[in-house]
């Protein structure tokens, strides 16, 4: 028998141990002539999706393993035989992780015999004494003849003698012998990486390492021919390898993802339920009648749903929505789904399909048959409750956040090989604040010598090397913003859980590009102040005007809040506020629902990187002729003038114009992505342009399409992300355009959120016309109200809440109002004694000017009365009240009245 199979490697998802990416081990391993390759990541699942599409790519068999390091230090390497096995491993795992905390796995002896069943075990020793043969007995009794110990080179003095006691002791207990090479990294050249990492994880520089660094640097992938010379005493060890990879023969695409069934309409199935609710959400949304189109595209739609099985999808999405509105938290689709008009029906979005002409196919396609994908946004104050309701509905053992991979950037790589290599804090701290967003491939040296450092000193060209290398190592995995998991089975046998850092959630190891991979299902709550904002709005127009709204019935198409929008008055808007899309309106001049889509989409990275804004603008203003070489790209670039801005309109046009098939041009819009920054669109360029010119394209106009294409690399925007965006931005504008004192006092409330400042919303709500009265404490409440006009017939006056002062806490706010209540303060000794107010609190207080327009105190007077005051009460004088239980003063003393304070001179005192 010849060959060998490694069966120790971890990849860089062993977080700051492993140095080499899953896919760089599988194409080594393919040059090296390996059939077959084990990934055992210390207490981790993590990287076996990445490791099993790098698997399906080089042809070279993936075994899925992983290396347990329990509580007493000892290791073992166990490897799943079929999928039960691997549900136990997963469980085992999330036992593991629930008990140690976040980024952590707390295992013992009692979890492996636990979930040993079915699992092949290697023990890892170190030296054969009587510690390593009591661990062995143990290890045996619990594996029986899946037991094998691993036989690996350490580079140390007497290695060989070493091997020979492990041997032997292995021989004497009965237990067969493998031979690993412990693999960190897939070629030596990385050894000095894994030194940085180790330095990380132990947070200490290169020269006070000591015995953390490993004393050999040949941990990488080697042929069999190498690994049978190292152990040619060992050739039955060898052999083994073989064996074991053959028994393992458990992928991950064995793993069968099972949606939850959802609550359906008695004595109907899901699919009927769908049917059921999508129609009387019809008859909601059309009240007047149904229209052709949309009887038409929901028959479409439901076919295509019920024909992939993704009915209880939609019906969990819509139980989520469902128990929102329920709680009165407003929530809006958007994404992709904005292109359904089974979503729309539902209420889960609020595109009309009727008036928007976008593509299903980008939603849900039978072609790619991949799990549908709808982004549900809540108002970000109240998201928290619709989380916890998710795991409280479906259970903790079928729920849980996906991962998001935290990887090094430039920034984070610099600062840490600098200090790995012993630089001082003062240097660390000037380049790194140095660096900015476009270094995002790495910082140029060039920097260092604009900021005056020793380009020639050794060290710091080690810097910019290390870091470098460092870029886009995963370094910790962090929770989603709101992507959950569902599943029908227990997920902890699919997926490793551990609890988040918040309170109450936990997540998976696998991401969401993971995800996408084994076609799991995911439901996206996320969080959005302009929601919060919105849902403020709509409530105080129907309290205090008595108009009843939302976002979906808002006034379409308002000449008034166009003409706003055009003028660029669109400060605390959504979406439209920055100063680039302030910039923009008044050149696009926005006058339709449409032209705010593409507005939307415009002012993004990607657009004006592909050069897509200038010819865009140009087209617009009449200054540039509308041409298109060919109908069919009339057909996908009209709306947009020949440029295209969506990603839906790229798909397009590799369908179309460059021949590509739907799942290769999937693959492109998969590159696109938007936040990855990674320029994956180019390696499609040849296949576009060439594509192109076999139809009948000029090559010239080829290669501009594109570079346009190639910018959403950076940062492509889907139409139904814009559309739904677009439509939050209409309804905050058309708030602010009728009713700017509704809109402030709104915006004020959702704080922290936007560009601009409070007080730029409260200047600019003043230029508004709208009446901004100041913080008073016996009349303002946590959030700004709004109070009568001093007019009729004006807009309502906007009070300033106590949640504007800044360093209070909500409760020492609310203790004040409960002592207030109907009865207002009359002093400041007065408030304090009925509301016990810290001192701390009624100093910030007075900063504000809180007593200047009920006690008519400036903030000098205010702090010399607080002066007087103690947190601890004095006992003698302690609760003196009336016969009503209204505090009283002890002593009643006329006010002192001081000669009125200059302007300048109050300044200095509060300083």
């Amino acid at each position: 028998m010849t060959g060998y199979v490694e069966l120790q490697c971890a990849s860089y998802f062993s977080f700051l141990r492993g140095c080499s990416a899953p896919d760089e081990l599988f194409v080594r391993a393919k040059e090296l002539g390996m059939e077959a390759l084990a990934i055992t990541d210390q207490n981790s699942l993590a990287g076996v999706v990445r490791a099993h599409v790098a698997a399906e790519a080089t042809g070279v068999r993936l075994i899925i393993g992983c290396r347990l390091v329990l509580s007493d230090a000892t290791e073992i390497l166990v490897y799943p035989t079929d999928r039960a096995a691997y549900g136990r491993l997963s469980r085992m795992l999330s036992v593991g992780k629930s008990r140690g905390g976040k980024g952590k796995c707390e295992l013992d002896w009692q979890d492996v015999e636990d979930f040993n069943e079915g699992l092949i075990g290697i023990l890892v020793p170190d030296v054969a004494d009587d510690a390593c043969a009591a661990i062995l007995r143990r290890f045996k009794r619990i594996f029986s003849d899946r037991a094998y110990m691993s036989l690996a080179l350490r580079r140390r003095q007497d290695d060989h003698l070493r091997l020979h006691g492990l041997s032997n002791l292995a021989t004497q207990l009965r237990v067969p012998t493998v031979v690993t090479n412990d693999v960190l990294y897939h070629v030596h050249t990385k050894d000095r990486l894994h030194d940085v990492v180790t330095c990380i994880r132990n947070r200490c520089t290169i020269d006070t390492m000591g015995d953390l660094r490993h004393k050999y640097a040949d941990r990488y992938l080697k042929t069999p021919e190498e690994m049978r010379r190292l152990f040619a005493d060992y050739t039955d060890a060898l052999n083994r390898t073989l064996r074991i990879a053959d028994q393992c023969r458990f992928s991950l695409s064995e793993l069968e993802y099972q949606y939850p069934e959802e609550k359906q309409v008695p004595g109907k199935t899901a699919i009927a339920t769908l049917k059921h609710l999508a129609w009387a959400g019809a008859k909601w949304r059309y009240p007047e009648g149904v229209p052709k189109k949309v009887i038409n595209l929901l028959r479409h739609e439901l076919q295509l749903i019920e024909k992939l099985g993704y009915e209880p999808y939609f019906l969990t999405v819509n139980a989520i929505v469902q128990y929102a509105r329920s709680r009165d938290i407003l929530c809006q689709g958007r994404g992709s789904a904005a292109n359904s008009c089974v979503c729309f029906v539902l209420g889960i979005t609020s595109i009309d399909p009727e008036r928007n002409d976008l593509l299903f196919e980008r939603f849900i396609s039978e072609e790619r048959r991949e799990p549908p994908d709808i982004d549900v946004d809540f108002e970000h104050q109240r998201r928290e409750e619709v989380m916890q309701w998710v795991f409280n509905t479906y259970g903790r053992s079928h729920s849980a956040l996906t991962s998001v991979v935290s990887r090094f950037r430039t920034r984070m790589a610099m600062r840490d090989a600098l200090k790995v290599l012993g630089f001082p804090e003062d240097t660390i701290k000037t380049l790194a604040k140095n660096i900015r967003y476009w270094h995002s491939a790495g910082c140029p040296p060039e920097l260092a010598e604009e900021l005056n450092l020793n380009t020639s000193d050794r060290r710091l060209r080690l810097a910019f090397e290390i870091h470098l290398e460092l870029l886009n190592m995963p370094r910790q995995l962090s929770q989603h913003p709101g992507g959950f998991v569902l599943t029908h089975d227990r997920l902890d046998e699919l997926v490793p859980i551990e609890p988040a850092r918040m309170k109450d959630r936990q997540v998976i190891e696998w991401d969401k590009d993971d995800i996408d991979a084994v076609k799991f299902m995911k439901v996206d709550c996320l969080a959005l102040g302009m929601m919060s904002c919105m849902k403020r709005s709509f409530d105080m127009l129907a309290e205090h005007k008595n108009i009843n709204v939302d976002i979906s019935t808002i006034p379409a198409e308002d000449p008034r809040t166009y003409a706003m929008i055009r003028r660029a008055d669109t400060l605390g808007t959504f979406q439209i506020e920055s100063r680039a899309q302030m910039a923009m309106l008044p050149r696009t001049k926005p006058r339709t629902f449409y032209d705010l889509v593409i507005e939307v989409a415009i002012v993004r990275p990607g657009p004006i990187q592909g050069d897509m804004v200038h010819p865009y603008l140009r087209r617009r203003e009449g200054k540039e002729p509308v041409t298109y070489p060919k109908p069919e790209l009339e057909n996908i670039l009209g709306k947009t003038l020949g440029v295209p801005l969506f990603q839906e309109q790229a798909m397009r046009v590799c369908i179309e114009c460059a021949g590509f098939s739907p799942g290769m041009a999937d693959q492109m819009r998969r590159a696109q992505s938007t936040f990855k920054m990674t320029g994956g669109v180019t390696r499609f360029r040849d296949a576009i342009i060439e594509g192109m010119i076999e139809n009948g394209y000029p090559q010239d106009y080829a290669e501009q399409l594109f570079k346009q294409l190639e910018g959403f690399g950076s940062y492509g925007f889907p139409e139904s992300h814009a559309a739904s965006f677009a439509l939050i931005a209409y309804a905050s504008s058309w708030m602010k355009c009728h009713h700017p004192d509704v809109f402030c006092a709104s915006l004020l409330n959702s704080q922290p959120m936007g560009f601009y400042a409070p007080a730029q919303i409260v200047r600019n709500a003043i230029e508004h016309g709208v009446e901004v009265r100041p913080v008073c404490v016996n009349n303002s409440r946590w959030d700004c109200t709004l109070e009568p006009p001093t007019r009729p017939g004006r807009l309502m006056a906007v009070r300033l809440g106590l949640r504007m002062v800044n360093g209070i806490r909500s409760k020492d706010v609310g203790d004040l109002l409960g002592a207030r209540a109907d009865v207002p303060f009359k002093s400041i000794p007065d408030l304090w004694k009925r509301s016990r107010t810290t001192v701390a609190t009624l100093r910030r207080l007075a900063k504000a000017d809180v007593f200047l327009p009920a006690f008519r105190l400036s903030r000098p007077d205010a702090l010399f009365a607080i002066k007087a005051l103690r947190d601890s009460t004095l006992p003698l004088f302690d609760s003196l009240t009336d016969r009503e239980g209204h505090s009283v003063n002890e002593l009643n003393e006329p006010p002192v009245r001081l000669k009125p304070m200059t302007d300048g001179a109050q300044v200095e005192v509060v300083l």
